[in-house]
């Protein structure tokens, strides 16, 4: 069986409906449920058993023996939400005993940690050991994650195997749910449907033009397919980077959503508000070295065909994958 956590929600649905195509039905999903939302990412979905995450651990007591791979994706992942505790007890405290029980039962583990680690970039975006206890997140979701990381690296216990992926821009089908939180294709989408035009913001650094903002926008599809790789080859544990290693800015980002949608591009700029702007990133790329070096030859898909294949296939047509 293979245990996947945070099942409902965007990446842990992709990777459930990935291993579906695969003819794995062996499945055991792990979340709350109580999002009805989310709950749509799970349609036509084959899976063993579904179990709520505050009785996982009891589960997984009783059926460790039965479990091949644990995929820990599940997390609070709203960067606007300020209240430490929320990150304590479902990122940290949840992700310990995740890693306590998996190194107890000896099983692999596969978990989701966040390119939010970096902070403003300052020490690079090398997914290198050395430098994570100098990473200064900028937001109470990323220290969740860096303080995971970081205690990961600090225990003497482990499991058979482990890596912690840190995900950049991750956009794709299945995250209908998230709001706010979603992709900014997904919102770019929205936008031009209802007003013709996309607003971004204004660039108040003088080595960037307006929508020159830079990040590595991740395809989901992508995404899932380097965590099953990773999975099948359990060669070095670590921490690994999860983007594709080429910077796209947001006009090049809203240019595809456009070209996707038939669209002539229609693009106004507004100022970054006020209580973010020192906060703001300007520029994420993954360094994808140690991936390389890993063996994982597989090519990402391109910005545009990324773009092209949601916007068709899923957003103009309201599906799910």
């Amino acid at each position: 069986m293979i245990v996947i956590t945070g099942a409902a929600g965007f990446i842990g649905s992709a990777l459930t409906s990935k291993l579906n195509s695969l003819g794995r039905h062996d499945l055991v999903l792990a979340d709350d449920f109580g999002n009805e939302e989310k709950l749509k990412n799970l349609n036509k979905k084959k899976f063993l058993e579904q179990t709520h995450r505050d009785v996982f651990f009891d589960w997984l007591d009783k059926n460790h023996g039965e479990v091949e791979t644990v995929f820990h994706i599940g997390a609070r992942t709203d960067t606007a939400e300020f209240d430490m505790s929320v990150f304590e007890r479902l990122n940290l405290s949840y992700s310990k005993k995740m890693w306590e029980a998996c190194a107890r039962y000896q099983i692999p583990l596969l978990y989701a940690s966040s390119a939010a680690t970096y902070g403003m970039g300052e020490h690079g975006y090398a997914d290198s050991h050395d430098n994570v206890t100098q990473l200064k997140p900028l937001n109470p979701y990323g220290v969740s994650k860096n303080d995971f990381d970081k205690w990961v690296l600090s225990q003497k216990q482990v499991p058979p195997f482990w890596a912690g992926f840190k995900f950049f821009n991750v956009y794709g089908p299945n995250e209908y749910h998230k709001g706010r939180m979603a992709s900014v294709i997904m919102h770019a989408y929205h936008q031009i449907e209802k007003t013709g035009k996309m607003k971004l913001f204004r660039s108040h650094h003088p080595d960037f033009s307006d929508g020159g903002q830079m990040r590595d926008f991740v395809y989901v599809k992508d995404v899932v397919n380097m965590l099953l790789f990773f999975a099948a080859h359990q060669r070095q544990p670590g921490l690994y980077n999860l983007g594709t290693g080429k910077a796209r800015t947001f006009r090049d980002l809203t240019n595809a959503t456009f070209a996707a949608m038939g669209r002539k591009p229609v693009i106004e700029f507004i100022d970054t508000p006020e209580d973010i702007r020192d906060k703001y990133q300007y520029y994420t790329q993954a360094d994808m070295n140690k991936v390389r070096d890993y063996g994982y030859s597989r090519t990402f898909t391109s910005l545009e065909a990324g773009v092209d294949d949601y916007v068709k296939n899923y957003l103009m047509q309201s599906r799910y994958l």
